[in-house]
């Protein structure tokens, strides 16, 4: 399985490299959907890791965010995000990664994120622990959602139909903020290394979760649904956290489902109070 791990972080870092060199052109985008961009080198870096994970493992199935799926006849299935927080690119953010996960039967084995505007690479494989740049991480040890700082995302997409406002309110009165960075894998591999406690979003897609998930396991940490049941690639909602946090985090969570705030939002002033 090592092979596996070696390979992908190989092909992430060539993508890197890929992402760095088109950062430095006024590269243009248009949109998939409204607010939705896609990039020339979203399309450029998926070709560049389809192409070679078909060539390392002819027989396996790779599902791309850009559509670079490939059917193959094994159990092995890789999960591939290109240019995972391309609106960032788009607008020189510098905030995004390439994310390559592996799964066997159903199960993750194998998972890389790279950022290359800090040189970090990600990595974990199951059973073996999970790692920074060779170095090995952990989970924070923060053990209350007050002294936590947490993190979310937003769609880019029917944004209007997204419920995750309520949520994002409560958690930023009760923790120590709320980022929103607008690269998942990156927030689940900072949850990993203990840059953040808690990750919760709802609507990923499996190339979004699938690295960062096994990052957060091998690192010590918990990853179910908002419920707390199990997790799933293609489930509604994921919450990646400490362990420590969780069933704090679920029992607040089951309230803000339920329609029970713990802090209202404030009333706007009048005009005459501005």
């Amino acid at each position: 399985m090592a092979s596996y791990l070696e390979t992908a972080v190989e092909i992430a870092r060539e993508a890197s490299a890929l992402l760095r060199e088109f950062s430095k052109r006024n590269v243009g985008f248009e949109l998939k959907g409204e607010h939705d961009l896609v990039t020339a080198v979203d399309r450029a870096s998926e070709n560049l890791i389809v192409k070679r994970l078909q060539a390392e493992f002819p027989s396996h199935h790779i599902v791309g965010e850009e559509g670079g799926e490939r059917a193959g006849s094994s159990d092995y299935r890789w999960y591939v995000d290109p240019l995972d927080g391309t609106t960032n690119f788009a607008h020189d953010f510098p905030v995004y990664n390439v994310s390559i996960g592996l799964e066997r039967a159903g199960e993750l084995i194998a998972g890389v994120i790279s950022d290359p505007t800090r040189d970090e690479m990600f990595t974990a494989e199951q059973g073996s622990g999970a790692f920074l740049n060779g170095k090995q991480i952990h989970v924070s040890k923060v053990n209350r959602v007050e002294d936590a700082l947490v993190a979310t995302g937003f769609p880019s997409r029917r944004r209007h139909e997204n419920v995750n406002v309520h949520f994002f309110y409560q958690l930023s009165m009760l923790s120590h903020g709320v980022r929103r960075p607008g690269a998942a894998a990156l927030d689940l591999a900072y949850v990993a290394c203990g840059r953040l406690d808690l990750f919760w979003e709802f609507h990923l897609k499996p190339w979004d979760m699938a690295a960062g998930i096994l990052l957060i396991n091998e690192a010590g940490g918990c990853c179910t649904n908002m419920f707390g049941g199990p997790v799933d690639l293609h489930g509604p909602h994921l919450l990646g956290d400490n362990g420590l946090v969780h069933q704090e985090t679920v029992a607040l969570f089951a309230e803000i489902f339920a329609g029970k705030y713990r802090h209202s939002l404030p009333e706007l002033p009048g005009p005459a109070d501005s």
